[in-house]
């Protein structure tokens, strides 16, 4: 059945030429030239004329066109039945391409399947019939209340806490279907502050999954198991103070003999201490993806996971790949959008890490006050600061012990917010300042 030549008679019929635009039908959509030129003179003449012309005058102008009439289908199922024919060439017109057999020839298997993904999503998008542009005060009642009640019994988001109260009583915690942003400067303790977070997660029993782009395997886990050590205070330093294994000594090989054996023990159960689960790419491994749309891959096959960190941004390719809007920053930009819409669609705590750059002469000052960066530091798209619910800014100096951790952005407040945090980083220590003499008698170096 010719569904344009249907379509363009009941248009003619209906005096309906606005139905063209309502259901998104263009020339590309229809399967003969006919059927083109027919389409290309109705909306021609509704523009000079201001309605759609009579069906003589189309059948006279238009050589091959065949009018129907009285056609009794509605206008949305006809649109559809044109864009599953025009679909259906189209994914023809593909598969029996020149193109398609050049890039099976050239491409690595997974490359060429992620193409031609992307070339059937194209078709699919340009071939759909959207029928309504937004929801109504009368749906959206019923989702409110449903959603309400779904949240008032846990149902509808998870919200996981920090290690630090005064954070979570600034911003709740960390949301799920939210972004979470940490900015440094290079050197200075983001990735710590992360794994600091992702521990905290993985107790309560969070299942997450994290690509480091800038540390090897054996370097994050140990940063992890300092942390989580220290969390358990199983060892105390020259100076007296609680904290975790040492952190430089895991990655020599040099701890001491009791040590040791503590560490090798605690490995064999290392996979029992959580109640979360970690997954883990990193630098070098095999397993390490570096684009947006294996991340959306990775989420389908573990639609489980509760949280994805991205440690730095800027380590996934699509930051500095195809540039689709052709504008300076461009790729980084829809990189940022399509972060965002990722962690949406899978409900899913996101995190990523940013380096911010300050001024030459405050990095080669010997002695250093601590100094929280701002977002004019950091050199990338702003569309990537504009995705984070919250934008934490972070600092630490190792030789005093101390670091601070600030709410750069808060979507919904908070903003200004600055907590004093102890740092004995090699130690795996990163938790809030104590009130009180004791903290001046605890934790002075």
């Amino acid at each position: 059945m010719a569904y344009g030549e249907s379509l363009l008679s009941k248009v003619i019929d209906t005096n309906d030429p606005s139905a063209l635009t309502r259901y998104g039908i263009d020339e590309s959509h229809m399967g003969t030239e006919a059927e083109r030129k027919a389409l290309r003179f109705i909306r021609e003449y509704a523009e000079a004329n201001g309605r759609a012309p009579d069906y003589r005058t189309v059948a006279a102008e238009i050589k091959g066109f065949t009018y129907m009439p009285e056609v009794a289908d509605s206008f949305e199922w006809l649109a559809r039945k044109v864009k599953e024919n025009s679909a259906k060439f189209r994914q023809h017109a593909f598969f029996t391409s020149r193109e398609f057999g050049e890039k099976f020839s050239a491409m690595k298997p997974e490359e060429f399947a992620e193409w031609v993904r992307g070339k059937l999503d194209g078709i699919a998008a340009g071939t759909v019939v959207q029928t309504r542009i937004g929801r109504t005060l009368d749906d959206l009642r019923t989702e409110m209340r449903d959603e309400y009640l779904k949240r008032k019994q846990g149902k509808s988001f998870k919200l996981w806490k920090t290690p630090f109260n005064a954070l979570n009583d600034a911003i709740g915690g960390l949301y799920s279907g939210d972004i979470y942003g940490v900015m440094a400067e290079s050197g200075r303790g983001k990735s710590y502050l992360i794994i600091a977070l992702i521990d905290e997660l993985l107790r309560q029993g969070a299942k997450v999954l994290v690509k480091s782009y800038e540390l090897k395997a054996y370097l994050w886990v140990s940063r992890l198991i300092s942390i989580m050590t220290a969390r358990d205070e199983v060892a105390v330093d020259e100076l007296g103070r609680k904290v975790g294994l040492p952190n430089r000594a895991i990655l020599s090989g040099k701890l001491d003999e009791d040590t040791e054996r503590y560490f090798l023990e605690m490995l064999g159960v290392i996979n029992e201490y959580y109640p979360g689960e970690l997954i883990l790419q990193a630098k070098g491994d095999r397993e390490l993806t570096r684009t947006l749309k294996d991340l959306e891959r990775e989420l389908a096959q573990r639609p489980d996971i509760d949280a994805v960190v991205v440690d730095p941004f800027y380590g996934l390719t699509d930051v500095y790949g195809n540039n689709a809007n052709k504008t300076a920053g461009g790729a980084a930009e829809q990189a940022a959008s399509t972060f965002e819409r990722i962690v949406g669609e899978h409900d899913v705590v996101g995190i990523y890490a940013v380096q911010a750059t300050v001024e030459k002469k405050s990095r080669d000052e010997g002695q250093r006050e601590l100094k929280l960066p701002t977002r004019d530091q950091v050199k990338t798209t702003k569309r990537l600061l504009d995705i984070a619910t919250v934008l934490f800014a972070f600092d630490s100096v190792e030789q005093d012990g101390q670091a601070l951790l600030g709410i750069e952005k808060g979507r919904n407040g908070a903003e200004d917010t600055v907590i004093e945090l102890i740092a004995l980083l090699d130690h795996g220590v990163l938790k809030e300042l104590p009130s009180g003499i004791a903290t001046s008698e605890q934790f002075a170096v």
